[in-house]
């Protein structure tokens, strides 16, 4: 991984990948999973026991979805979440650091929890993901306007059934199907719904309305020119297929 530095206010694209080509989440229970990891565990109190207490209230019936328990101090988030995608096996992270090394708690305390889960789940050992997570600073507006789509749009496309080169071909009626998809974040900034877990705002100063963030994607997903400053990066693992 290369390494990089971030300061606070700086927005920071995150991703991780399993080991041998495991699914992240491969059943809607873990899928939910994911995303109330995402909204718990985006806290300065948390912890390796943080799931298995919220789970408990939710099973009970004394906690709804989202809810924060009473019984834990006041919500302190450490980072802007401000967009997300579950891919089969990786996940996607747009986040802004708001408390000295949040960031890196957020990743790391839902990493240990995912490891853990699927461990005592499925009676595996050793390491879920592939070494450390990767983290890239996105350093300009231009880079930004590129990444925010790739995130939201194109890896919710690769979770379409027909897949991605269809939704490529199809975009329209790609993008009905992805703006529902529940484990992303695209459906928030098509105006379709909201979520508790993500802080648009920061973005939704970049992208516009929905009908401009619309475009936004449209236009990378058909590949329209990209500046040289952002070939140049060492974005690799971004890369179009």
């Amino acid at each position: 991984m290369r390494k990089v530095r971030w300061t606070l206010g700086n927005f920071v694209h995150l991703t991780r990948r399993v080991v041998r080509g495991l699914p992240m989440a491969p059943t809607d229970e873990e899928k939910d999973r994911h995303l109330l990891e995402l909204f718990y565990m985006n806290d300065s109190h948390s912890n390796s026991k943080v799931m298995r207490d919220v789970l408990g209230q939710i099973s009970s019936g004394s906690l709804a979805l989202y809810e924060w328990p009473t019984s834990w101090p006041k919500r302190d988030p450490i980072t802007r979440l401000c967009a997300f995608c579950l891919n089969y096996n990786h996940d996607h992270n747009i986040a802004v650091e708001i408390v000295e090394g949040g960031i890196s708690k957020f990743m790391h305390d839902t990493g240990i929890s995912k490891a853990k889960y699927h461990n005592e789940k499925y009676g595996d050992k050793g390491s879920f993901f592939q070494g450390p997570y990767d983290a890239r600073v996105i350093e300009s507006d231009k880079y930004l306007r590129w990444v925010i789509p790739y995130v939201m749009c194109k890896n919710t496309f690769e979770m379409h059934p027909r897949g991605y080169d269809w939704c490529k071909n199809n975009f329209d009626e790609a993008w009905e199907w992805s703006i529902h998809y529940p484990y992303s974040s695209l459906g928030v900034y098509a105006g379709i719904f909201e979520s508790p877990i993500i802080d648009p705002n920061p973005l939704r100063e970049i992208v516009g309305s929905p009908n401009a963030f619309y475009k936004l994607c449209r236009d990378m997903i058909d590949g329209r020119k990209v500046d040289k400053d952002i070939l140049s990066l060492d974005i690799d693992s971004l890369s179009f297929e």
